[in-house]
């Protein structure tokens, strides 16, 4: 009894110590181990919250700013709420010391930005909140340290682009959730390191086309979100998703699904396209796994020509959701109730009368659509796609958004061509075989915003052709007959954002072919011919981030250039015949480069100066299927997070025991094997015992015992195993 007794007055004391040390404005369970602070006049996090508290809710403060250590005083969290606190900045470290915390919720603030180690030090982390703050930016690596997450709520931020590996060390995370954001543009790696992943929610963005490249990397997703998206067409084979079962492309802005669409992803069981402007559908070849198709919603024409589909249906034993919306004797009508014989063909309506006033067919065209052409008033959009017109066509709605004019036979967009569509946003004139844009082509179109003029015949482009259309971001000329860039041609466009001038001809960049272009972040010039660039050509550029040099004819690196842009963070020099790199020649750069492409080059050697200035910012370094035999000294490195040496023929002697041993200390799959001598090739560098005979072998950088005589020594810590994932994604990018 009396020990019963002890144990009972020693409970209640540490009970009355835990009481005491409960923040006045707060109340404190301690049987339960929470802590409950709601809505509250706090501006700091409180000191005194009982040391053994398992759950914190601090929902409805106003703490602006979570300072670094903010919870040292607190390491058996478990559960953390902090909703509604005005927070507006994670300072780096912010959460260290929780080691223990799974679930973490940050909802409704006004976070910005998340630094690269604003996350650090929550490993057990299961769930993290962040719905509804104003994130407009991911730091590279800032998901690095989250091993064990497996739901991460982006949703209702502000978020337009995601580049490639945005989300590198998220190896267990099954749901991603990017709902009402602003997206339009995601890297073709933004989800290469996430193979866990089953769910992924991207609905009500901005994405105008189906992001196939991207979404190809998700071998595991089951789930596919993609609805209340402006996507107009789903071109053929577009998805290539191994394991979907469940795809929502709902209230999007669908007019046309190709035949082989889903031929890629042979799971496919649930479609669901509601809401959409779909007059009829093909049958759906190499989907032979659906089990339902949902088209509620859509002006569905069932005349003869939804016979091949109607039949698919009954065939491929498909269960079809929706009703006709025309002819008017078939309106109302289910899809599985017709029969063949009902949908017929009928003859077109006459042309509206050539007695009617010139002034009434203007006033009726204006409101409806042209003839052979789709407009949806609920959606603001207009299509002519596919039609063989010879002219562009005019009298759209004033509201048109979107106006989709692709795989027509214009060769010329004259002046004035898209009267009366101030609304426009978006516009798509691919392979419509236009060889002249003429002086004010653009103008009027004061609101648009893309302009894609991709695979058509262009090689000249002049200004004036932009004249009145101000607000241009993103300006697709790629697949075009370009022998140079347009010189002259972006002073029009101020807010000029991302130029892809891909795999035309150009041959070389000279001082003045930019000008204008002083807003341009990403400049895309991939497989043309490029030999030279010279010093100033990049001058008017100095906000350029992203730099895409692949495919082309460079024999150096264009050091001279890269001068004056202090934001690069991207640059890609692969398969250009570069065989040698010199001292320094990323210096311009360094302060800012985080992922640097140099595979597929035939590179011969790198100087031992060549990284000179190169450090902790490099994330991404890429050097696979190359020709050296050693490469400089990379300790610096210290934040990469992936690196590809693979196919690189390493001399595998004592000049490479440094290298050897930084390859022991890295927790990355690296690749890197012996191409000699004899008795290692093909070995991998890390394992390659030829270095046993070296002088200082057994003694690393900081005198570590030899690894194959202490397995312990070999061996990271937990921490650092957690803290830097291995770059799967990488893995299976090479594959």
């Amino acid at each position: 009894m009396g020990p019963s007794w002890g144990l009972l007055l020693l409970a209640a004391a540490l009970g009355a110590t835990a009481a005491a040390r409960c923040p006045a404005p707060c109340v404190c369970d301690n049987l339960r181990a929470h802590v409950l602070c709601l809505n509250g006049s706090l501006t700091a996090i409180p000191d005194t919250i009982p040391e053994l508290t398992r759950k914190l809710d601090l929902r409805g403060n106003s703490f602006m700013v979570i300072p670094a250590g903010a919870f040292l005083a607190t390491p058996y969290l478990t559960h953390l709420d902090l909703r509604h606190c005005k927070v507006g900045r994670l300072e780096e470290g912010a959460f260290r010391g929780l080691g223990r915390l799974v679930y973490l919720n940050l909802a409704s603030n006004g976070i910005a930005l998340l630094y690269q180690e604003s996350l650090d030090g929550l490993f057990s982390l299961q769930q993290l909140i962040l719905e509804g703050n104003r994130i407009e930016e991911i730091q590279p690596g800032a998901f690095g340290h989250l091993a064990s997450l497996t739901v991460l709520d982006l949703r209702a931020n502000a978020l337009v682009y995601l580049p490639d590996m945005i989300f590198q060390g998220l190896q267990v995370l099954r749901w991603l959730r990017l709902s009402h954001n602003a997206l339009h543009v995601l890297g073709t790696e933004a989800f290469a390191a996430l193979p866990a992943l089953r769910r992924l929610s991207l609905d009500h963005n901005e994405l105008q086309a189906l992001p196939g490249e991207a979404l190809a990397r998700l071998d595991g997703a089951t789930r596919l979100d993609l609805g209340h998206n402006p996507i107009t067409y789903v071109a053929e084979e577009a998805l290539a998703m191994a394991s979907l079962r469940h795809l929502f492309l709902d209230h999007a802005s669908l007019q046309d699904v190709a035949p082989d669409a889903f031929a890629r992803s042979p799971q496919l069981r649930i479609l669901d396209l509601r809401e959409n402007q779909l007059q009829g559908l093909p049958p759906l070849a190499g989907a032979g796994g659906l089990v339902r198709v949902s088209l509620d919603g859509n002006p569905l024409l069932c005349s003869c020509l939804l016979r091949p589909f109607h039949k698919w249906l009954a065939r491929a034993r498909v269960q079809a959701e929706g009703a006709c919306a025309a002819p008017p004797a078939l309106r109302g009508r289910s899809l599985d109730s017709l029969k063949s014989p009902e949908m017929r063909c009928s003859r077109l309506r006459p042309p509206p009368s050539p007695t009617a006033p010139p002034e009434q067919l203007s006033s009726a065209g204006s409101r409806q659509c042209p003839r052979g052409c789709v407009c949806s008033p609920d959606f603001h959009h207009g299509s002519c796609e596919n039609r063989d017109l010879r002219e562009i066509p005019r009298h759209f709605p004033e509201d048109t958004r979107l106006l989709d004019l692709r795989r027509n036979r214009f060769r010329t967009v004259p002046p004035d061509a898209f009267p009366g569509l101030k609304e426009l946003v978006s516009l798509h004139l691919q392979r419509c075989s236009i060889r002249e844009l003429q002086p004010g082509a653009l103008r009027g179109l004061e609101s648009l915003v893309y302009l894609y003029l991709t695979d058509n015949h262009l090689s000249t482009l002049e200004a004036a052709a932009f004249e009145g259309a101000p607000q241009l971001a993103y300006l697709d000329l790629d697949h075009n007959a370009f022998t140079r860039v347009p010189a002259g041609t972006f002073r029009l466009l101020p807010n000029l954002i991302s130029l892809h001038l891909q795999h035309n001809a150009i041959g070389e960049l000279v001082e003045g072919d930019l000008a204008g272009a002083r807003g341009l972040r990403w400049l895309y010039l991939a497989g043309n011919a490029i030999r030279h660039i010279a010093p100033a050509a990049l001058a008017p550029t100095k906000m350029l981030e992203k730099l895409q040099l692949e495919g082309n004819h460079l024999s150096e690196v264009p050091t001279a250039a890269l001068r004056g842009l202090p934001a690069l963070s991207e640059l890609k020099l692969s398969r250009n015949p570069i065989k040698h790199v010199g001292d320094g020649v990323f210096l311009p750069v360094a302060s800012s480069l985080q992922h640097l492409y140099l595979d597929n080059m035939g590179l011969e050697w790198i100087s031992p100066q060549a990284f000179t200035g190169l450090g902790p910012k490099i994330r991404s370094l890429y050097l696979e299927s190359n020709k050296m035999s050693n490469i400089p000294d990379m300790n610096n490195f210290t934040g990469l997070e992936i690196l590809n040496l693979q196919d690189v023929p390493f001399h595998c002697d004592c000049q490479l025991l440094p290298l050897h041993r930084w390859i022991n200390k890295l927790n990355l799959c690296v690749g890197a094997t012996c191409g000699s001598p004899a008795e290692a090739q093909g070995l991998k560098v890390k394992l390659s015992t030829t270095f046993q005979t070296c002088p200082g072998w057994g003694q690393g950088e900081a005198g570590e015992t030899n690894p194959n005589k202490t397995k312990a020594a070999s061996k990271p810590s937990k921490k650092k195993r957690l803290g830097k994932s291995p770059a799967r994604g990488f893995s299976k990018r090479r594959a």
